[in-house]
């Protein structure tokens, strides 16, 4: 049966299906809890939340619901936890997004302290909290975090890209990994080579990481419906992560202009940009995107882009202005049916079970 696979049965879960983890924001202790309630793992993307943000989110979805959650964390990259980067060359990256911020009626920002939270504050955190899963991309954690977090009853999830990060995760000691394909929205995850080289369809990759790994694989991105959950049972995985579907309902924070862009024909044209963040990321195509993408040389790498970008992001938000947002969208958008998180889930478990059942009737 479908329902019964290691996945599930690890973390006493109805079904194995897991919310993807939104960054920047968009992740709410409503989906969360929607998810955790409806049978599935709900997770929340906390890599923009500091130690106290990130124990309150806990609290938030404990109160709530008593299912097992994901919380999810990037592992810092390069020189991502604090970049170093003169006035000077703050204010190149700045005078790149210039006309953008004044058509929204804002100023160049000041350079802070700090583009993001301290990583070591913020894991410090979570296994604070204590989730039942503790979800990470961009690289593996450190063997002392592994080891704590064997010792707390945590699960880890590792993000791969490719086989050899898979096989890298494994060999680290992480319990479970998600094999996330190039369909899927938001960030590339790479960590090993250049995002650029490691784009792989989930198609591809699933059965490849499942031949290379013992531990179990979570199937990632281009998975909207049943048929993509059948099949990524059928290549190996013994799970699903599935995004963008859930991002399009009304329990997540993505603003109503993002959500309903979703929705929208535009969902059919996505492309890969390093643009909003630095990162290179999958995203509905927009102005801002094709227009910034001839000076790619010039934009600042995470996460000093994502900073500039973020007051951007939110004023265009607010006036409804979809061509200087992060659209973050997979590329099974045009798939979606579904505005409610717990229509979704029970959608995605009817249907898969009528296809696998079928599967079993034709044995």
């Amino acid at each position: 049966m479908w329902k019964n696979t290691e996945v599930a049965r690890r973390l006493g879960l109805a079904v194995p299906i897991i919310q993807g983890p939104f960054g920047g924001a968009i992740s709410s202790v409503d989906l969360v809890v929607a998810v955790c309630e409806s049978g599935g793992l709900g997770s929340f993307g906390a890599h923009h939340l500091d130690a106290n943000g990130i124990g309150d989110v806990a609290s938030r979805i404990r109160a709530r619901t008593s299912g097992p959650f994901a919380l999810n964390l990037w592992i810092p990259l390069d020189d991502a936890d604090d970049p170093r980067i003169d006035d000077a060359a703050f204010a190149r990256n700045a005078q790149l997004l210039q006309p953008y911020l004044s058509e929204l009626g804002l100023q160049i920002p000041q350079r802070p302290k700090r583009f993001a939270p301290p990583y070591a504050e913020q894991i410090e955190a979570v296994l604070a909290a204590r989730p039942a899963v503790f979800s990470f991309v961009f690289g593996v954690p450190s063997q002392s975090v592994l080891k704590r977090c064997r010792a707390l009853g945590i699960v880890t999830f590792g993000a791969a890209t490719t086989v050899d990060e898979a096989i890298t995760l494994e060999q680290a000691g992480v319990d479970m990994i998600v094999a996330t394909g190039f369909e899927a929205g938001g960030h590339r995850v790479s960590f090993l080579r250049a995002a650029e080289e490691s784009l792989t369809g989930t198609f591809s990759l699933v059965p490849q990481v499942a031949d290379a790994v013992r531990i179990p694989v979570v199937a990632a991105g281009g998975i909207a419906d049943a048929r993509g959950i059948a099949a990524a049972l059928a290549l190996g995985a013994q799970g699903v992560q599935i995004g963008t579907a859930f991002l399009a309902c009304t329990e997540s924070n993505a603003d109503s202009t993002h959500r309903e862009m979703l929705f929208s024909p535009d969902a059919r044209y996505t492309g890969l940009t390093r643009v909003f963040s630095g990162r290179l990321a999958r995203g509905i195509r927009n102005r801002l995107m094709n227009q910034l993408q001839a000076h790619a040389a010039q934009i600042a790498p995470y996460p000093i882009q994502n900073w500039l970008t973020g007051m951007m992001k939110k004023a265009a938000a607010g006036q409804e202005r979809s061509d200087l947002m992060s659209l973050w969208c997979g590329q099974s958008a045009p798939l979606l049916t579904h505005r409610d998180a717990r229509s979704l889930m029970a959608a995605l478990v009817k249907e898969t079970s009528l296809i696998t059942g079928g599967w079993a009737s034709n044995s």
